[in-house]
């Protein structure tokens, strides 16, 4: 049995001619301030006021950020204005290496694992066995 999966899903659906439902709800609020604006302030202070909203309200429509609506934007700016923030410029030393360093003694935090010469006879015994037998099978 054979089923659609479907495709396009992270395209939305265009509900009101060439918008979707998102744009057309900024772009009938953009412009329902400026026409109450217009209309209780008059032509000029009314555009003048409603202006910036209407800039917003275009924007939140069409304008993109990195392929990202512009209201992910806003909510980002407006947490990074709302929340604390910690700075932290230097890293604090550990007791050890402030003792290490004082004594003049070098510090290191590479531990390299020791390895005996009968560990390595072992190990090259091992590869030249496996080698051997490999061959002998045919690999």
């Amino acid at each position: 049995m054979k089923f659609q999966m479907p495709q396009f899903i992270d395209v939305e659906d265009k509900i009101f001619g060439p918008f979707t439902l998102k744009q057309f709800i900024y772009l009938a609020g953009g412009a329902s301030v400026a026409v109450v604006a217009t209309q209780f302030l008059g032509i000029f202070f009314g555009l003048l006021v409603a202006s910036p909203i209407v800039i917003l309200a275009l924007a939140l429509a069409f304008y993109k950020i990195n392929n990202r609506p512009f209201i992910y934007t806003l909510e980002s700016a407006f947490k990074y204005i709302t929340k604390s923030r910690l700075y932290i410029w230097q890293k604090k030393e550990s007791e050890e290496t402030k003792e290490g360093i004082g004594k003049g003694e070098k510090f290191s935090s590479l531990i390299v694992p020791n390895l005996s010469e009968s560990k390595l006879k072992d190990m090259n015994w091992n590869l030249d066995v496996k080698k051997k037998e490999d061959e002998q099978i045919g690999r």
